[in-house]
């Protein structure tokens, strides 16, 4: 008789065939054992004699569990029990070994341990979750964010290794005082690897996980809804209003577009086709699927999307067709400066003029490349820079303003100038960073030898507001393309342990709909510096940059948007006002 048995261990396969005899009858029995590397099972898989009758005695006997008992075939799978349960152990004690200490190393007397920087998962989308933190309300034309808790992560980057906690919050998170993060410690608000830190004086380890919770208050944006153009399951198109980001990024995160389309329209894993800047208003393409964003990201590379923009310019902008070459280069990551530059990258830009009332001209722009703020710098360079922007149409520059290329600063100093302009106007969040910004300087050394700011494994990013910010992978965000998930959490963005705040009843701006909720005051915080102080709201200029995405178009797609009033020919500065959000 023939028995063949299947014994599966683990997960690498080994195939082994015995025979062997019951005895006086001359049965042989033939086992084919497969060997993986975890566990161990044994199935019989076929049984055979040269007699009929010896066949079926076989067969009954191997059937039975009583005989399955006497059997070699146990035998063999106790044997493999056996080795299982001693592999297992022996991954325990191995496992055991790597709990003493990073490496599996045994700790020495008062060293600590670092547990090895968690995998990041980018599958992970925003979700409910996130978008439960807290929630919007509407006052005086702005979409406003309820301040909640929220905790920033950072993995210790190299030049905090055998630094104290002390020293790193006291030489690169200047924004808040000693006092302020002694208190906070006290509190349990600063973890270090998910251990709450009293002593600030514990040195910084390599892969040490710090998190910092703070009261976090959001800059308000305007409060026009999103209107969705085009939802066809494939893309999401959307007209963005000027002085959202498309993403988080520095101050910014429920008052974006991936936030409010998850919180109001629970729309979430987006793919971005394009980008546009936070002042920046117009069509604003998403893929729903992989597919899709691979398919016109494709596209976006081999330049076979059309875009097309309008703007309002200072100046009266010459008739006929102008087209600037200009090389653009990076000067700020952190900023989002750029400037023409020989070394920069090739640029090319189509310009037209539409109308000009007097004192300013509508002009159309026909972007051929995809530089970071390509259709702002072009401008600025030929001298007619677009009407309230805050970084290209700075005194900052110079004289000139950039016109020509003339500018009288190193690039250290004019992003010196251009920080210190905003700080004595209180307006540093039209440059998108923090409001006590330093640190810039550093970065402005970075940039001699073309480095990006530096970021721990993507997952954050040092600001400088005495915080720790998620970096979430967002670098400058003009007309450059490119196609990712934006609303991944990594990236721009770890997981946040946040608590939510109290809402109150308001109207859902997109939909109409009414949002029910509680109502019960905003919540204070006894460390937020931010809670002390009494901000005014932004000002239209502040909040609205006169360029917009008008048009998109592909090989077989094409979206846009109506004009915006101040496009209209006979239009006047004076006339602008805050869209209502009724």
């Amino acid at each position: 008789m023939h028995v063949s048995v299947s014994v599966i261990r683990g997960l690498r396969k080994y195939n082994f065939v015995s025979f062997f005899t019951f005895g006086q009858t001359g049965v042989t029995i033939s086992t084919i054992t497969t060997i993986h590397c975890n566990f161990h099972f044994t199935r019989v898989l076929h049984v055979s004699t040269s007699s009929s009758t010896m066949e079926q005695e076989a067969v009954a006997e191997v059937n039975s569990p009583e005989s399955e008992e006497k059997t070699t075939t146990k035998e063999v799978t106790e044997s493999g029990k056996r080795k299982s349960e001693e592999t297992g152990d022996a991954e325990k004690k191995g496992r055991g070994k790597k709990r003493r200490g990073a490496g599996g190393k045994k700790l020495r007397p008062g060293e600590r341990y670092v547990p090895p920087p968690q995998k990041r998962n980018p599958g992970v989308s925003f979700c409910k979750e996130h978008f439960d933190e807290t929630d919007y309300y509407f006052d005086g034309g702005l979409r406003k964010v309820r301040p909640y808790y929220f905790d920033f992560k950072t993995y210790c980057k190299g030049r905090w290794i055998g630094k104290s906690l002390l020293e790193v919050f006291k030489h690169e998170f200047r924004a808040e005082t000693m006092e302020y993060y002694h208190r906070a410690a006290k509190e349990g608000r600063i973890r270090l690897n998910d251990t709450p830190v009293e002593d600030l004086s514990v040195v910084l380890r390599n892969n040490d996980l710090m998190k910092n919770t703070v009261h976090r208050h959001e800059p308000p944006v305007v409060g026009r809804p999103l209107e969705v153009l085009v939802d066809d399951g494939e893309v999401l198109v959307i007209n963005k209003p000027a002085s959202i980001p498309v993403h988080p990024c520095g101050r910014f995160r429920h008052n974006t577009v991936i936030f409010i389309l998850g919180k109001e329209r629970g729309i979430s894993e987006l793919h971005t086709v394009h980008r546009l800047d936070r002042l920046t208003s117009g069509v604003l393409m998403f893929a729903r699927t992989l597919e899709t964003s691979q398919k016109l990201d494709q596209l976006v590379r081999d330049r076979q999307v059309e875009k097309e923009y309008v703007c309002r310019v200072e100046g009266d902008f010459p008739d006929g067709e102008l087209v600037c070459e200009e090389p653009i280069l990076v000067v700020s990551f952190k900023v989002g400066l750029c400037r023409v530059d020989p070394k920069g990258k090739e640029s090319r830009t189509v310009f037209q003029r539409l109308s000009f009332n007097g004192k300013t001209s509508v002009v159309r722009c026909l972007p051929l490349t995809g530089r970071t703020h390509q259709i702002r710098v072009h401008l600025q360079y030929l001298g007619f820079p677009i009407l309230n922007d805050p970084i290209y149409g700075s005194s900052a520059w110079g004289p000139h303003r950039g016109k020509g290329g003339q500018v009288d600063k190193s690039n250290e100093e004019l992003l010196q100038a251009l920080v210190e302009e905003h700080r004595s106007q209180e307006s540093l969040l039209l440059l998108d960073i923090p409001d006590n910004a330093v640190g810039i300087e550093q970065e402005s050394e970075k940039n001699k030898t073309s480095e990006k700011v530096e970021t721990s494994d993507g997952t954050s990013e040092l600001h400088t507001s005495g915080e720790i910010h998620q970096s979430d992978t967002q670098g400058p965000t003009g007309c450059s393309s490119g196609s990712e998930t934006v609303d991944k959490v990594s990236q721009i963005c770890t997981d946040p342990n946040a608590n939510n705040t109290s809402l109150e009843s308001e109207a859902d701006q997109s939909t109409g709909n009414l949002t029910k909720a509680t109502t019960q005051p905003e919540t204070r915080d006894n460390l937020c510096s931010e809670c002390k102080l009494d901000r005014a709201d932004p000002t239209e200029k502040e909040l609205i940059m006169y360029l917009h995405a008008l048009r998109y178009k592909g090989p077989d797609f094409e979206y846009s948007t109506r004009s915006p009033d101040w496009a209209k020919e006979d239009w006047v500065e004076t006339e602008w006002s805050l869209p209502d959000a009724d």
